[in-house]
């Protein structure tokens, strides 16, 4: 069964104003403020989602602090519990929820659950050439396209552009399916939520990254492909998507924060926090830079939607960081 996408459950706490739906950010985040004493280093492994994000967050981050040395590795979201539980990063953002097992893995270990922030939301979108005329997608039917399981319900296999209702030049062209590979987080969210936790087609060409997936469906006339809204170019166009075809809703903030585009997700930073113990002053300043106006400026800037104050001092608070 699908999820029900989370911002409906978090509405009171992550929404903005309707007035401030245009990326606007909550003007109660604090601005961030230099504090003493930080230096060292900082490794982050995950999501290349992230991966931007997590650069220049930590340009932003060593302009207050120069003498700080950040290391950003970004090769998927699976990436991340193993690097934190072998200790190799402090850092491993996630384009998805921590698994169980990866939970339990951690557990073993330290005898303790990894934590986590919440530090920005994206639109999971679908991309077609900016010359596609598609207008919808209903979940079921990008479920047949992608999918050889069909679990979410639709009556036959999607192969062409035809199949899809689109006519003239289109309506014999093969779609061609662009995706990400088994180490990313996307791929995991995609397979959950779009697949009904079904399996890919054979013919999804898998690439190493967000930004090759909407190149291969801008240089590809007849494809669709998958990743973070934030990866969007000129070359490509977002399909609005519905839980039928008599409502579509498109990858924008409005509709993510509203809970109605049915691919809305959190970005999210794991690591280790020692239960009744601080984190260490350059971890503690390096998430609350991210979660703070200055961050969250960045979020907008690499084309992610930000948090609110109210779900930045929850997280916040849960990890014993004062605001």
């Amino acid at each position: 069964m699908i999820r029900k996408t989370f911002l409906v459950a978090v509405v009171g706490v992550v929404l903005l104003e309707p007035a401030a739906f245009a990326l606007d950010m909550d003007p109660a985040l604090p601005d961030y403020k230099k504090a003493g004493g930080v230096s060292g280093e900082l490794k982050s492994v995950g999501s290349d989602s992230l991966n931007n994000l997590m650069t220049l967050w930590s340009e932003g981050f060593r302009r207050n602090y120069p003498n700080v040395k950040i290391s950003i590795e970004g090769k998927g979201s699976s990436t991340g519990p193993p690097a934190l539980i072998e200790g190799t990063a402090q850092f491993g953002p996630m384009s998805r929820e921590i698994k169980q097992k990866e939970i339990e893995a951690f557990e073993r270990k330290f005898g303790y659950k990894p934590s986590v922030v919440r530090v920005a939301v994206d639109s999971l979108a679908v991309f077609a050439h900016k010359d596609n005329p598609i207008k919808c997608l209903t979940l079921k039917q990008l479920d047949a396209i992608f999918s050889k399981t069909r679990k979410g319900g639709h009556p036959k296999e999607i192969k062409t552009w035809g199949d899809l209702d689109l006519k003239g030049e289109w309506a014999d062209k093969p779609i061609s399916l662009y995706g990400r590979n088994s180490a990313s987080g996307t791929y995991g969210y995609f397979k959950d939520v779009a697949l009904f936790q079904g399996d890919y087609k054979d013919g999804v060409k898998e690439q190493p990254g967000s930004s090759a997936v909407v190149q291969g469906v801008a240089t590809d006339k007849h494809a669709m492909g998958y990743s973070g809204v934030g990866y969007k170019t000129p070359d490509v166009k977002t399909v609005p998507l519905g839980k039928d075809e008599a409502k579509c809703f498109d990858s924008t903030a409005e509709n993510a924060y509203a809970g109605d585009y049915p691919l809305a997700r959190f970005l999210y930073i794991y690591f280790n926090k020692k239960p009744n113990e601080p984190l260490p002053p350059l971890m503690v300043e390096f998430i609350k830079y991210s979660l703070s106006k200055d961050g969250q400026k960045v979020v907008i800037k690499d084309g992610f939607y930000p948090v609110s104050n109210a779900l930045a001092q929850e997280d916040l608070k849960k990890i014993g960081v004062a605001k």
